[in-house]
């Protein structure tokens, strides 16, 4: 095999073998966590074995435990995709991906938090409003959409993946003429599509430029002088080009939704596996070519380009890239739940639970924390604690 497809390297190794500029200082941080992530500049815990004859030190040096780093989060996704599949429902779900066009990346690069928002009611509220409709279902959704902005070479090419379910909730009056809810169904031609995908891209291209255009006007928007003269035209081609709105093929249940949480929600831009050679100043990754049925493909940017594609994905600080609409909002979640499966008959969704990150890390990788990796009895004690240069000694 190959040095060229052998995994030789990580994102954490790139960025400490090159130099590298940030665009912001928001953005500097955030790369300078993920070159130090698990390495002693964090701080670590220091285990001992209490075996007898054994005695062995462990050091578990500390995650940078920011969203952007591809060796972190794995206990806090899996904690939220538990969370999650207590609320699915046992009904069909759909997957529709809304697209922006190319032509607004320059705008959007530098607005991001106010386009990526706009970008999240856009879609949501084309969907809702789909729902709505009596000729198509005429109740409440339920959605949760996620945004990612890559693309499989690392271009910047935001979309939003949303989860919708078939069907939703209506209210009707009973015979004490009080307000209570059921589930309706959708109506549909077709079991591919939830609704009708050209009339959907049309609602939400109209909702995004209605948006646009008003926050120009408020000046939300910054604009440089080139963008500025352009911009009132370049809207009016963007009325009449068509928007990208792809519905893929529906889930078959529940259980489908989960797995795609799982692999999808809390990804990062590129993974390390992905990566296959760090070497002469290049970085050789591997993609799939979506446009030739997935085939695998290599690219290889210098270090720096590789970089600067990286960073075109770090999200504004405190962005929320995973929202919830409809049934599904965050208020109001639980009374409607609950309502529901009492409509349909079903058991109540169990209360949420926090599992500890022991029993989270032994269920899902099969590593026991306190296991000694020379003796391989469960005898390791904490002794210290070490974050940056504060030194925490554990004397119970």
């Amino acid at each position: 095999m190959s040095t060229a497809t052998k995994k030789t390297g990580t994102l954490q190794q790139v960025l400490q073998q090159h130099a590298h500029t940030a665009q912001t200082d928001y953005n500097a941080r955030v790369l300078a966590k993920l070159q130090v992530c698990r390495t002693s500049a964090l701080g670590y815990h220091l285990y001992k074995c209490k075996d007898d004859g054994c005695d062995t030190y462990k050091y578990q040096y500390h995650s940078c435990r920011n969203r952007h780093c591809p060796q972190c989060g794995a206990l806090q996704r899996i904690q939220w995709v538990e969370d999650r599949q207590r609320e699915l429902l046992p009904v069909p779900y759909y997957h529709i991906v809304f697209t922006l066009p190319h032509e607004l990346n320059s705008i959007i690069m530098g607005n991001r938090k106010n386009c990526y928002n706009l970008l999240f009611k856009a879609a949501s509220s084309t969907l809702l409003q789909f729902g709505k409709d009596q000729k198509y279902l005429g109740a409440q959704l339920g959605i949760l959409a996620v945004l990612h902005t890559w693309g499989q070479q690392l271009s910047f090419h935001p979309h939003l993946h949303c989860i919708v379910s078939d069907g939703g909730v209506a209210t009707k009056k009973n015979m004490e003429k009080d307000k209570c809810i059921y589930w309706k169904n959708t109506r549909r031609d077709s079991g591919n599509f939830l609704f009708p995908v050209k009339a959907m891209s049309v609602v939400y291209r109209a909702i995004f430029l209605k948006g646009l255009k008003k926050a120009i006007a408020k000046k939300e928007i910054n604009l440089n002088e080139a963008q500025q003269k352009e911009v009132k035209q370049l809207l009016e081609n963007l009325y009449y080009k068509p928007w990208v709105v792809y519905a893929k093929k529906p889930f078959g249940g529940p259980q489908q939704v989960v797995q795609y949480l799982a692999a999808y929600t809390h990804k990062v831009a590129i993974s390390n596996n992905r990566i296959l050679s760090i070497e002469n100043g290049n970085v050789s990754f591997k993609w799939k070519d979506y446009r030739h049925e997935n085939a695998p493909k290599q690219m290889s940017l210098t270090a720096s380009e590789f970089l600067r594609r990286f960073e075109q994905h770090i999200l504004p600080k405190g962005f929320t890239k995973i929202r919830s609409y409809g049934y599904l909002a965050n208020r109001g979640r639980e009374t409607n739940l609950a309502a529901i499966t009492k409509e349909l008959k079903l058991p109540a969704h169990p209360p949420k639970v926090k599992q500890p990150w022991q029993i989270l890390l032994q269920e899902a990788f099969n590593i026991v924390h306190n296991q000694c990796p020379c003796c391989k009895k469960n005898t390791l004690v904490l002794i210290k604690q070490v974050y940056g240069n504060i030194e925490h000694i554990d004397s119970s």
